[in-house]
């Protein structure tokens, strides 16, 4: 596990650009955390480590967006699924499988799809801007974050 503090929006957008840079095609990113917690925000920094060059906004009404990049991102939102049932009926299991990376707001609506191997990010809102993320996953992925300090 690894925990990383961010004070302001920029600073999460950084931490995100970072894991980014590490990636590699099928990896999964989960994000959990309250409405407003920063998941969004992440998910700009992580198309930019991928070298997605256009701008990143909330899939919630379209579920799935792709973006362009040196590695694709797969953009998903789950806030308006009840359950992992619905990624069935939408397909949208197909999109873990893919070449790209995939980003999932509201991962712990994926339920029995979330693939063993997923980076797992929870957002801690602790007042104002400032967030602490909870980073874990398997032990081959965290190492190779770009992160020194463990928790």
């Amino acid at each position: 596990m690894i925990a990383k503090m961010s004070s302001s929006p920029e600073d999460t957008e950084s931490i995100a650009a970072a894991i980014g840079t590490v990636l590699s095609a099928g990896d999964v990113v989960v994000l959990t955390g309250d409405l407003g917690a920063g998941k969004t925000t992440f998910v700009r920094g992580l198309a930019r480590g991928l070298g997605v060059t256009i701008g990143v906004k909330s899939p919630s009404f379209a579920i799935h967006l792709r973006y362009p990049g040196r590695i694709a991102l797969h953009h998903l939102d789950l806030y308006r699924l009840k359950d992992g049932c619905d990624l069935a009926e939408l397909g949208l299991e197909d999109v873990l499988e893919r070449d790209g990376v995939t980003a999932v707001e509201w991962g712990e609506r994926l339920g029995d799809w979330l693939p063993d191997g997923a980076l797992r990010i929870r957002f801690e809102d602790l007042g104002g801007s400032r967030r602490r993320l909870i980073i874990e996953g398997p032990a081959a992925l965290l190492e190779r974050l770009p992160f020194k300090e463990r928790a």
